[in-house]
């Protein structure tokens, strides 16, 4: 038994060790050639601090993170992207095998679907008015009906009790027994619909490119502007700042917020249509698609490409784990990044032959790829694609009745307001840096000059001795002082009005109109 306890916490050991070299810094210093022992020790002391953490690190890891990831490992020259689902399916376990689908609707298509931030809801909207949520745990239908009219889009709000369905008129507030609670009419002919779930936000872009920012939880509209770009439809949320990126015709990606007027950032990403947006879950990397056949992947760090690939793309969605879908057609892509944000293909999956997809998204907390197309939905495995380990405080799939009611009441009071979105959050709780000043106006410059002329000549002058409190010396004394008090507001009028003591020569340095330029001095030969 002692043995095998030694054995046991050797392995547990090792293991350890294994784990703390990946948040290792590297191999140790060599203090040897210093000669400083002050600067020797001070370097030792952080050396072993570092290797502290990283055990720490392991061993949170280890309590905090059981679970691994997958991922597809080919043998040898097999490529990732040649295997099927059917061989996929047949090597997973049986609850995992249930979770690869497919839907036929053909009737009332194309599909649009949204998962809940947990990924146990899923939302379905057929373009023919058909409306269904699902409960993807226990495979289960909770509502379905009919609407009878176009549905443009589909979204959750804070949870599975309400939803918001961009329908041909207005945008409608249904719960999940598919009653409707609310028509908003201020949003007009939405086209694409996404939800702020840490400002409670309702974001909508319009047929007249208008954007909309309405506050669900008072039913307030913050905010309403002109895009100025035309009709659109492509528009996502960035998980990391909440900022709206919107994709134009014009071949441009706008960033805004609903504090500001126009858009924060204005980016030229393609040489026609933008047709699908994504956000990485970091939210430092943006990826476009455009009629021009092309994907570009955007460091918004430094808002430059990083990899551009020949290919179509109706829609994208980045998964938890960083893997890119895309849909063009019949045929779906999932793109994996292997290092140095370098995306090549890892997957690859064909609906029936005719079938358009529409929409691709990846299912939270769970490897599947979720697929609407014109002739229903799909569910297909994506080995690799979801986090397996989540927290219970943040999103939980198993949460109970009393659960959901305590997140909700959480979150509502904890409810950002909406000047906390901006592109760089991190500079909430910071100081602002002091604000240059501002040229001060002529009139006060005069002011200004006109009183500390009155302080100069206010002032009183020593009286002294033998002979040097004469009045033509106190007179000149005096003129110095006032001189002294104009010399620092004389410069400052000349750099406001850009030196008046030299006059400017007419037609040399100012450029006059047509029908004074005949009066003119001309130039002599």
């Amino acid at each position: 038994m002692a043995l095998a306890r030694v054995d046991a916490e050797k392995d547990a050991q090792d293991e350890l060790e294994m784990k703390a070299k990946k948040y290792s810094r590297g191999e140790a210093a060599d203090f040897k050639p210093l000669k400083d022992k002050k600067l020797k020790g001070q370097l030792a002391v952080k050396e072993k601090l570092y290797g502290q953490s990283a055990k720490a690190a392991a061993k949170a890891e280890k309590w905090l993170m059981p679970t691994e990831e997958g991922c597809l490992e080919p043998e040898g020259i097999e490529k990732t992207y040649r295997y099927q689902q059917g061989s996929l399916v047949k090597e997973v376990d049986v609850l995992s095998s249930r979770k690869a689908f497919d839907m036929i609707l053909p009737a009332l298509g194309p599909y649009t679907l949204e998962y809940t931030s947990n990924g146990r809801y899923m939302l379905v909207g057929g373009r023919k008015g058909h409306l269904a949520m699902m409960d993807m745990l226990n495979m289960d239908l909770i509502k379905e009906f009919q609407v009878r009219e176009t549905v443009h889009d589909v979204s959750f709000l804070h949870n599975e009790q309400l939803y918001a369905v961009a329908q041909k008129k207005y945008t409608y507030v249904y719960n999940r027994h598919g009653t409707e609670i609310h028509c908003l009419k201020e949003h007009g002919k939405a086209l694409k619909l996404q939800f702020l779930s840490k400002q409670f936000l309702l974001a909508s872009i319009n047929s007249f490119g208008q954007l909309h920012y309405q506050d669900v939880s008072t039913g307030e509209m913050i905010a309403n502007y002109r895009t100025g770009q035309g009709r659109t439809d492509v528009m996502r949320v960035n998980p990391y700042n909440a900022v709206i990126g919107v994709g134009h015709a014009g071949g441009k990606v706008t960033m805004w917020k609903p504090t500001s007027v126009k858009p924060l950032v204005t980016m030229l990403c393609h040489c026609g249509p933008v047709t699908a947006v994504a956000f990485d879950r970091g939210g430092h990397l943006m990826a476009t698609a455009g009629v021009d056949r092309k994907i570009k992947i955007w460091d918004l760090r430094k808002y430059e490409v990083v990899h551009s690939y020949a290919a179509r793309a109706q829609s994208l969605d980045f998964s938890q784990k960083g893997l890119l879908a895309c849909c063009n057609g019949s045929q779906v892509e999932i793109y994996r990044d292997f290092g140095g944000q370098d995306y090549k293909l890892y997957m690859k999956h064909r609906v029936m032959k005719g079938y358009q997809v529409g929409k691709v998204s990846f299912r939270p907390y769970e490897d599947i790829l979720g697929i609407g197309h014109s002739m229903g939905l799909s569910s297909i495995l994506v080995p690799g694609s979801g986090e397996p380990n989540f927290d219970t405080f943040v999103d939980n799939p198993h949460e109970t009745t009393k659960q959901k009611r305590e997140k909700e009441v959480h979150a509502l009071l904890d409810k950002l307001p909406p000047e906390t979105i901006m592109l760089n959050p991190n500079m909430i709780a910071t100081v602002r840096p002091p604000k240059k000043k501002e040229k001060k106006t002529k009139k006060e410059i005069e002011k200004e000059m006109e009183d500390a002329i009155e302080a100069a000549k206010n002032t009183e002058m020593k009286k002294k001795t033998k002979g040097r409190s004469k009045p033509s010396k106190r007179a000149r004394k005096k003129e110095e002082e006032v001189f002294k008090a104009k010399r620092p507001f004389l410069e400052q009028y000349k750099e406001n009005t850009g030196r008046p003591d030299k006059k400017q020569r007419i037609g040399d340095e100012v450029e006059l109109p047509k029908a004074l330029q005949r009066f003119a001095r001309k130039p002599q030969s």
